[in-house]
């Protein structure tokens, strides 16, 4: 699903930008050769550890929420997901004859201290910069894994000085899960594990009005010179129902780039910049079919990304 040339370049690159891949007519194929093999091929080999997808109510777009306006008016989460570990990654797995003519299917979840730590230090990292509130959420009350990540998290809260201020709060994955709808903004950023991360980060993408205009970073270490590998890309899905009809939502992969310009090239400014054009777009009333209200103006994929681009000259 992806070949070696494109596979170097990625890794010569400042940053990586990845549109979304996937559809029906691949689902078919053996499991190794599935278009959604490359991202994870690219997630592990490039170390891309840290996955971050932000989940923000535009003021604009509180009307497109499923959830009342007084419930997700103001919302601004971080979810920070573990990306490569746990049972996405683990071994064994597979799927194997077992007596009776039956199949059994195999995949392992596990977890070590350095890869918790590390990615809990990427969480209490971004809550200085915002609320210093974290939530980590695991399922320690019927998996180890989850009593594991419970205690290392907390472990490294205690130990490190420079958290002493994060105020640290755990909590189970399903109580996470019904607490995104009955309460969200009780949360700053929210902790998870790879599987647990990508269903609540999923979760809270919705609480929002459309994945249409959601973007994602997902990080690796810091290298000696203080540069970082990095993947970005939109939250939703390939969409291949509405392929070539012109009428999907561009700004969560222009807020991917955005995320790029302020996470990879410390270009803080011009991250602003485009945000803010976006932001103005949304207030000129402009709107693709999956965000449209009543009283705005449809447009298409090209017009919304012409609209934002005439913002920033």
């Amino acid at each position: 699903p992806i070949t070696d040339e494109v596979f170097f370049k990625s890794l010569e690159s400042d940053a990586v930008i990845l549109g979304a891949c996937g559809g029906p007519k691949w689902d078919n194929l053996e499991f190794s050769k599935k278009p959604e093999r490359a991202l994870l091929k690219l997630r592990k080999e490039l170390k891309l550890f840290a996955n971050l997808r932000p989940a923000i109510c535009f003021k604009q777009l509180v009307d497109s929420s499923t959830l009342k306006p007084e419930i997700v008016s103001g919302l601004d989460i971080m979810i920070v997901r573990e990306l490569t570990g746990g049972i996405y990654f683990g071994e064994p797995r597979g799927i194997e004859p077992i007596e009776n003519n039956q199949r059994k299917g195999i995949n392992t979840h596990s977890y070590t201290t350095e890869e918790i730590q590390r990615i809990t230090r990427v969480a209490f990292d971004l809550a200085k910069k915002r609320k210093n509130k974290v939530t980590s959420c695991e399922k320690s009350n019927v998996m180890e894994a989850g009593v594991l990540w419970r205690e290392e998290v907390q472990a490294l809260k205690d130990k490190e000085k420079e958290y002493e201020k994060i105020d640290l709060h755990h909590m189970l994955a399903d109580n996470c899960a019904m607490q995104l709808l009955k309460n969200p903004k009780q949360f700053d950023v929210i902790l998870a594990d790879n599987l647990f991360g990508d269903m609540l980060s999923d979760e809270a993408a919705m609480l929002t009005g459309s994945l249409g205009l959601l973007p994602s970073a997902s990080l690796g270490a810091k290298d000696k010179n203080g540069k970082i590998r990095s993947l970005y890309e939109p939250v939703h899905g390939s969409a291949p129902d509405i392929t070539g009809k012109n009428i999907a939502n561009p700004i969560a992969t222009i807020l991917s780039l955005s995320m790029a310009l302020r996470y990879s090239l410390d270009l803080d400014k011009e991250a602003d910049l485009l945000e803010t054009a976006v932001q103005q777009v949304l207030d000129d009333g402009l709107r693709t079919k999956d965000i449209l209200s009543p009283g705005k103006k449809e447009v298409s994929t090209t017009d919304m990304g012409d609209a934002i681009v005439a913002k920033l000259k």
